[in-house]
């Protein structure tokens, strides 16, 4: 198993989490989103992936983009360390929780809609950081809410087991954190933060501990 990767991508990220939650072994293949102008745009990776996005996983010959696809394919094909609860109410809770990050948050600082705010859109640096830390907070405060409002929160988001939502909620503090987004306004988050990175499973897939990181 093959794991297009990239150190500081989220959404690649949660993928390393949930392998590692699940004990499965697999080879990194680095992919540099900066260097020679992003290697995630040259032909090579794009005959991998047409979307030119991180992460890839590549198993049996099978190529599976979209963290949540694939962290969906892990949990059909590895159920040992599950990562979605038995019970349709609380699957679906968990999903919501983990597309609150992965689609309504999370998006919206990728590096390609933030080349777009300083190239086509000629905004300065300081636009394109506030632009980051509104949309950083929205989501903070989203997830926050529905965390912190219901029962079914436990040391993690859902219990006290680490789920999809939680290999969701571990990349979006860093990259938080990384822009300088105060976290004192979500201490729900900060206090499953805390949990899960508690965890090897969850240590072992940060990115300073990764093969590529600068």
């Amino acid at each position: 198993m093959k794991l297009y990767t990239y150190f500081r991508s989220s959404a690649a990220y949660r993928v390393r989490i949930a392998l590692n939650l699940k004990g499965i072994k697999y080879d990194a293949a680095p992919v540099h989103l900066l260097r020679n102008g992003g290697e995630q745009l040259s032909e090579a990776y794009r005959a991998i992936n047409p979307a030119m996005l991180l992460p890839t996983l590549e198993d049996e010959g099978n190529l599976i983009g979209q963290s949540l696809a694939i962290i969906e394919y892990l949990e059909e094909t590895h159920p040992q360390m599950p990562l979605l609860p038995t019970d349709p109410a609380g699957r679906a809770r968990v999903r919501s929780l983990a597309l609150t990050v992965a689609a309504d948050t999370h998006p919206l600082g990728n590096l390609r809609v933030l080349k777009y705010v300083t190239g086509e859109l000629a905004q300065p640096e300081e636009v394109k950081l506030a632009w980051q830390q509104h949309w950083l907070r929205t989501g903070m405060a989203t997830l926050e809410a529905l965390l912190a409002h219901d029962t079914r929160t436990g040391r993690y988001c859902h219990g006290d087991s680490p789920t999809l939502a939680d290999c969701c909620l571990v990349p979006q503090v860093f990259a938080a954190l990384r822009f300088d987004v105060d976290l004192a306004p979500y201490p729900t988050i900060q206090r499953i933060h805390a949990a899960c990175s508690e965890l090897p499973a969850f240590q072992q897939a940060h990115p300073a501990q990764q093969p590529d990181a600068e």
